[in-house]
């Protein structure tokens, strides 16, 4: 059995992916930075059937992911799948004008340098098995900055840099890149952006393999 690793996992679109792609048949670890929650998450999935397992790591703090990326390979099997959608931190959505060096600091430690650890992380054992699929999940600042979300407009624009160029890089080893952008908020019962919606739409990119982003719905002008 293989694994996909779940980093930023939460009661939401976290929770919904973990489903979707447990339900398939693959071993769920659940990394973000509260274990309790995750222990919460992990119980829950397990009483439908779904293995699962929580683990602690902040991503801006690289060696904590490092750690939880290892011990989850260790635990449940090799990483086939990497999902990254951590929340980002209300100091990223600040102004522009007010932004701080110590702010766009956090994001891009947020937003490039923890994707960049986690997928070094898992690319080698990817390439081992001969297959892999990593995906980024990001708001749409990602693609149309905004001022008024001064750290994540900078920050995903790397992010958004880095997902490409590995697209470009990685498919000749088999391993497929994906991108979602979801302008506006996740909002459950939304024909577009429920989590299951999205979850469902995360799969289709796993195993459909087709363009690197894929929007969740149009901007709204």
């Amino acid at each position: 059995m293989t694994t996909i690793a779940i980093i930023g996992a939460g009661q939401g679109l976290g929770a919904a992916i973990a489903r979707k792609f447990g339900s398939e048949g693959l071993s769920v670890a659940l990394i973000s930075r509260n274990q309790e929650r995750l222990d919460s998450l992990a119980a829950e999935l397990t009483s439908e059937g779904i293995t699962a397992r929580g683990y602690a790591a902040d991503v801006r703090t690289s060696a904590s992911l490092v750690a939880a990326l290892e011990q989850a390979t260790a635990d449940l099997g090799p990483i086939e799948i990497l999902e990254y959608s951590p929340l980002p931190q209300k100091e990223f959505l600040r102004p522009l004008l007010e932004t701080t060096v110590t702010d766009l600091a956090g994001a891009v430690e947020f937003s490039v340098y923890g994707p960049l650890t986690a997928v070094h992380q898992v690319l080698q054992g990817m390439r081992f098995l001969g297959r892999g699929t990593i995906l980024f999940v990001n708001g749409g600042s990602a693609v149309r900055p905004n001022g008024t979300y001064a750290g994540t407009s900078i920050a995903f624009a790397g992010e958004s840099a880095y997902a490409q160029m590995l697209h470009d890089t990685v498919k000749a080893d088999n391993i497929h890149v994906g991108q979602l952008i979801i302008p506006g908020a996740i909002t459950p019962g939304d024909p577009a952006t429920d989590p299951d919606t999205l979850a469902d739409t995360l799969w289709t990119m796993h195993q459909k393999r087709g363009d690197f982003r894929v929007y969740a719905h149009d901007f709204d002008d």
